[in-house]
């Protein structure tokens, strides 16, 4: 199957990787005391994300699905408003 480029058309919600998630080697998401899952492809988790310069987005319709953004993705794709 062939892949099409595709432009985002809307903006990103994200957040730094915080520094207990990078010491503790996962994610964590709270939301009224509960933990929720983010997200992480295995590449990124081979090339030893949670690290320092990833970033955590979410979908602004929906605050529990969120995802790791790697450094170099992020900082090749995206700029702060």
């Amino acid at each position: 199957m062939k892949f099409t480029k595709y432009k985002r058309t809307q903006i990103a919600e994200m957040r730094p990787a915080t520094k207990e998630e990078i010491e503790l080697g996962r994610l964590i998401v709270t939301k009224t005391h509960s933990r929720k899952a983010i997200s992480v492809s295995e590449a990124d988790l081979q090339n030893g994300s949670p690290k320092s310069g990833d970033m955590i987005a979410r979908n602004p319709k929906n605050h529990d699905d969120q995802w790791l953004v790697a450094k170099q993705y992020f900082e090749d794709n995206f700029e702060s408003l």
